[in-house]
């Protein structure tokens, strides 16, 4: 397996990858995001996607209940469309970041790169400790290492053919709750072993990704194999953000597309918009990080589906004229 990438159809050389998005979701069901809406929009929660109803799903995208289920039919039908786009438009490899908490569909996956030619890498590992089962909170570090490896090198449970290329997203809250500091640690030591990178998702505050580096680190984990993702809502200052880009591992802005500056996770914070992401990553090109920085969506909610927004219809009075501007 040494310099292959492992993709749910098999090894695949690195320069066979093209344009890679590396942080997204095709299947997972994200009820744990879930936040209710004021009472005065309680009838919100379950509206139909309409143009009326848009604009209050996208300011509130956790509030609404089947924004946050992305396992429907049609969420598959949406998904394959987008495979179909990202395809034509030069697209090669989607890493899927669902893991253990998510409702991971590593079948589905399987189906998606046989059907468009596009290398997909699924993700072991664990999501934060609110989306664990009770039997899954009380595994120890050596079962998650021995669950993560044998995912990595034998396959997924009842698909093993199916094998992961990744390990994470690992799921972390602030402050760190005792089995995503497990997590950390068993992912530390799986990649000592395994060789593969390794995907976090961090606590939201500034402080969560350095703490997840030297806790994965001292567990024996590659720094060089490590990416910290959703710098979008955690470093808010340029001088923080390089401080943590020289610990040396991959950093990543996967949340373009949102251009809301609400964030419903962490009100005190104001999501930044593209413009601000790609001025935040000229920061980092800047100074001397630019083979560090990944980029990606994180789609996890229907909303930001193309499939799954209605069109607005176009206005009588404003002919398609060349003319109008």
């Amino acid at each position: 397996m040494k310099d292959k990438v492992q993709t749910v159809c098999g090894l695949v050389d690195p320069d066979s990858l093209g344009q890679t998005l590396t942080h997204e979701h095709l299947f997972l069901d994200f009820d744990i995001a879930f936040t209710p809406a004021k009472p005065e929009e309680k009838h919100m929660e379950d509206c139909k996607f309409t143009m009326e109803n848009l604009g209050w799903i996208r300011q509130n995208p956790y509030s609404h209940k089947s924004n946050i289920k992305f396992t429907q039919p049609e969420v598959k039908l949406a998904v394959v469309k987008e495979m179909e786009e990202f395809k034509k438009l030069g697209g090669g490899t989607i890493v899927e970041n669902s893991t253990c908490g998510l409702n991971r569909n590593v079948s589905f996956m399987h189906e998606l790169s046989l059907q468009h030619g596009i290398n997909i890498i699924a993700g072991t590992g664990y999501y934060v400790m609110a989306s664990q089962k009770k039997e899954t909170l009380a595994m120890s570090v050596e079962n998650m290492v021995n669950a993560m490896t044998m995912e990595l090198t034998f396959g997924c449970g009842d698909t093993p053919n199916i094998k992961c290329g990744i390990i994470g997203e690992i799921g972390c809250s602030w402050p760190l709750h005792d089995f995503e500091r497990r997590a950390v640690q068993a992912s530390g030591e799986t990649q000592e072993f395994a060789g593969c990178p390794v995907m976090f998702h961090p606590g939201r505050y500034h402080g969560a990704p350095e703490e997840i580096f030297h806790i994965y680190t001292e567990a024996g984990g590659d720094p060089k194999k490590m990416v910290m993702g959703h710098l979008d809502r955690t470093f808010h200052t340029l001088d923080g953000l390089v401080e943590y880009a020289s610990l040396g591992t991959y950093c990543e802005y996967d949340l373009f597309g949102i251009e809301t500056s609400h964030y419903q996770l962490n009100t005190s914070v104001d999501m930044p918009s593209d413009a601000q992401r790609i001025e935040r990553i000229k920061h980092l090109v800047d100074n001397g990080f630019e083979d560090k920085i990944l980029i990606a969506h994180d789609i996890h909610t229907l909303h930001r589906l193309e499939g799954t927004e209605p069109s607005p219809p176009f206005p009588d009075n404003l002919a398609r004229d060349s003319n109008w501007r």
